[in-house]
């Protein structure tokens, strides 16, 4: 088996899946991918954006995120699906799905079939950041595409002091500490959203600097 994510959670990036789908096939491995972070941004998520969802073994996809609601789903073919449904026990031994959680699923993927313009937002609100966040060598961004992202601050102290600076100003930006991430790639981690003003951002981006150059 090979496991992996589409978008990574905590630094935002995505691996090469394309060959990871040739390695797999190579090797007769069953690969599965985590898209939780990627539909939204990447409509359905990235493989099936890639056309290779009759190459993946499974696929994960949350409900929560980008969608705004409860639940998962794992996408398989159907001997994996009897399998899961007669032996995978957080299954077998947990509440089904209501109907509202199922309707308000179902709603959210029909406003995800339409939401071009917010993508197209949301894609702007990020280059919107990447281009106006100045990084040093002993603090940087990580390359990322997605929504996820990331600036090293090297400890835990100056992450939390990061992020209370930005707090005050209204930014609702966490750290993430060691042993969370390795020692000395302590963080704070931005998510961006497609509603975000360029007035917000602009302020995110002028702040960061400031922290970093003070």
């Amino acid at each position: 088996y090979i496991g992996i994510e589409s978008v990574y959670s905590m630094d935002g990036d995505t691996p090469p899946i394309t060959a990871i789908v040739e390695l797999a096939e190579k090797y007769k491995a069953a690969l599965i991918v985590d898209e939780a972070h990627a539909v939204g941004l990447y409509k359905h998520g990235i493989i099936q954006q890639l056309g290779l969802q009759d190459k993946v073994f499974a696929r994960v996809i949350t409900f929560g995120k980008a969608l705004g609601c409860h639940g998962a789903a794992v996408l398989g073919n159907t001997d994996l699906r009897n399998y899961l449904v007669n032996f995978a026990r957080s299954f077998i031994y947990t509440t089904a799905a209501s109907f509202h959680q199922v309707a308000a699923v179902k709603m959210a993927y029909e406003f995800l079939g339409e939401a071009d313009s917010e993508i197209s937002r949301l894609k702007n609100n990020i280059e919107l950041f990447k281009q106006g966040v100045t990084t040093s060598d002993d603090y940087h961004l990580l390359p990322s595409d997605s929504a996820i992202q990331c600036i090293v601050l090297k400890s835990n102290e100056k992450a939390k002091e990061a992020a209370a600076e930005l707090q005050q100003t209204g930014l609702d930006v966490r750290p993430i500490l060691s042993p969370t991430v390795p020692q000395g790639l302590e963080r704070i981690r931005i998510c961006l959203h497609s509603y975000n003003t360029s007035e917000e951002i602009n302020l995110l981006t002028n702040t960061i600097n400031k922290l970093i150059y003070a």
